[in-house]
């Protein structure tokens, strides 16, 4: 059995993050590890008493807090095969994470991402800004790197030694495009597969602003240009 690692980076997931733990396949997983992005509610406390290793970042943005996570993994004495990603909105399905990981178990896939545009998504969980970002960004990718991406969704597993190579920089809105871009420019081999996807619970803290989802979708397309 591979060994993976889950890291969930949260912002203020009181009403969520236990839906997500404990849905999450225990049989596949060897740690959940909730990264505490400066949350001013009982988000860590609930992690923690669902089963999960709670870490604190108290510099706000979602790279930062995933970087939190490596930081953590990078000192263990027996490092994991595969890192899994994903949000404590409780907007994915956990249970998905079987198919996410399969490619990697049995097709010796480096980068999996769990797609959002290939599977159904419940009306309403992603603004029609989202879904036009989304397709531009991975319209630009395939247009530069020939690498046909459908999503650059947060539900994603990825081979340990793979994302060191990536050597992860963002620290805001441009992380999951960064990851993309960068297995491209390497190479990898990667594959997406079709995820569910429904309304998070709670205000999103990007997507539920007019100015969140400016900043997110400039950040995303800046950080597709610099690395290209």
């Amino acid at each position: 059995m591979m060994k993976v690692d889950v890291i969930i980076p949260a912002f203020n997931e009181e009403d969520s993050i236990e839906k997500v733990i404990v849905e999450i396949p225990k049989e596949l997983v060897r740690e959940i590890i909730v990264c505490d992005n400066n949350s001013n509610d009982r988000t860590s406390k609930i992690a923690q008493d669902a089963g999960a290793t709670v870490l604190f970042e108290g510099v706000q943005g979602y790279g930062n807090a995933c970087l939190k996570g490596m930081t953590y993994i990078a000192e263990k004495q027996d490092p994991p095969d595969v890192i899994v990603f994903m949000d404590g909105d409780y907007s994915d399905y956990p249970e998905e994470m079987h198919q996410l990981l399969a490619p990697i178990q049995h097709k010796d896939v480096d980068l999996v991402i769990g797609s959002r545009a290939l599977g159904n998504m419940e009306r309403g969980s992603m603004t029609p800004q989202q879904i036009f970002g989304n397709w531009l960004a991975t319209s630009l990718l395939k247009i530069f790197y020939g690498y046909k991406f459908t999503d650059l969704g947060p539900f994603r597993a990825i081979k340990y030694q793979k994302l060191l190579e990536l050597n992860m920089e963002d620290k805001t809105y441009g992380w999951t495009v960064e990851m993309q871009i960068k297995a491209a420019k390497n190479k990898f081999v990667c594959t997406e597969v079709p995820v569910n996807y429904r309304k998070r619970i709670g205000v999103s803290k990007v997507s539920g602003t007019v100015k969140g989802t400016i900043l997110a979708g400039h950040k995303i397309l800046w950080t597709l240009f610099k690395n290209i």
